[in-house]
């Protein structure tokens, strides 16, 4: 096996990682998951001897192929490699790493660029859904210069809006895997629900926390992560994802009211450390939890009137913003995202 692949190092949304063509990396699962593992450092709290950046949200990769598949452009499988343990997942998608898969696509000659703009249909492995990317190209190449901003990163970048189509159910089965929009779980009442990313939805305050607390004071409280991490190992089962013990899902969310004019405010763990911001998946999971009446995130989110609802979910570092559009039976039909890439790197990366 070889010890070095060709990479690009992007950051995606408020996460970041390497960027990979399908072609350049073993095609044994286990043998990438291997070489993936030396890449990032891991397993190693500090990811020294790597490129990881000590931190779930700087430990991932995108792994791209051009698609067979009709109306698709191009194949992506998300990968997140846990930093302190030999763990490479694909249990989950990230609709941050997603906001890069555009702009490499096309830099990578996957999608021809048109003059302005480029959209690139993706078909997003890890669950089987589509979404569609926005890339700016002026003059038939990527720019990623612009004024769109978004919370959790500095400064400003070229939009890539994202487009998220049929993504209910797509890693349990159903937008809510036990029929209930409230379950109790260990005493605490809870949603479950799967929107693009399988999510348990609780108060704040019925797990002892405040949903203003810092991350650095969440990740500290280590009773509050052991009554969180209990729920997410009794609830595996009943989403349909087995045993969650190595698994990175379901995510664990608190929510409580806005603060800030938003809808929600959360607190989100990804799984065992509190996130930064939020992920964008995640974000459209609370999101549509909000929509859904007697559930915990309804009983305090304050959520605008008509069937095209602009939820602003409110986080550590910010805001991220999801627009829902509902059917006529009121059920959510599409979720869009504003995010931003940006290239850091494109070489070799050793093993």
């Amino acid at each position: 096996m070889s010890d070095r692949s060709p990479v690009m190092w992007m950051r995606g949304g408020t996460s970041k990682g390497g960027y990979f063509l399908k072609h350049d990396l073993p095609a044994d699962s286990t043998e990438r998951d291997g070489f993936l593992l030396r890449v990032m450092g891991s397993p190693d709290s500090r990811q020294i001897d790597g490129m990881g950046g000590a931190d779930p949200l700087t430990s991932k990769v995108a792994v791209l192929a051009k698609s067979a598949r009709e109306g698709i452009d191009v194949d992506y499988l998300f990968l997140q490699v846990f930093v302190d343990k030999a763990i490479v997942s694909d249990q989950q998608n990230c609709g941050n790493i997603l906001a890069g898969v555009g702009p490499f696509a096309i830099e990578r000659g996957l999608v021809t660029a048109q003059d302005g703009e480029t959209q690139v249909s993706i078909y997003m492995e890890n669950t089987g859904q589509v979404a569609v990317a926005t890339v700016k190209t002026p003059g038939c190449a990527v720019t990623y210069a612009g004024d769109a901003r978004i919370d959790g990163v500095p400064g400003s970048a070229a939009p890539v809006p994202l487009e998220f189509r049929d993504t209910a159910g797509s890693s349990c089965g159903a937008l809510l895997p036990t029929g209930n929009p409230v379950d109790v779980v260990n005493g605490v009442p809870v949603t479950l629900i799967d929107n693009g990313m399988p999510s348990v939805v609780m108060k704040a305050h019925d797990v002892g926390a405040t949903g203003y607390e810092s991350r650095e004071e969440l990740d500290a409280d280590m009773a509050l992560k052991a009554k969180i991490e209990a729920i997410r190992l009794a609830v595996g089962a009943r989403m349909n994802l087995g045993d969650v013990s190595d698994k990175s899902v379901p995510k664990m969310m608190l929510v409580a009211p806005p603060r800030n004019g938003g809808a929600v405010t959360v607190r989100s763990f990804i799984p065992h450390r509190a996130h930064a911001s939020i992920g964008v998946l995640g974000a459209v999971s609370v999101a549509t939890a909000c929509l859904i009446a007697g559930s915990p995130a309804a009983e305090v989110a304050q959520v605008p009137a008509g069937n095209r609802k602009t939820l602003s979910v409110e986080h550590p570092t910010g805001e991220t913003t999801c627009v829902m559009e509902l059917d006529e039976n009121g059920a959510v039909a599409s979720a869009a995202m504003l995010r931003t890439a940006r290239k850091l790197m494109d070489g070799v990366v050793f093993a």
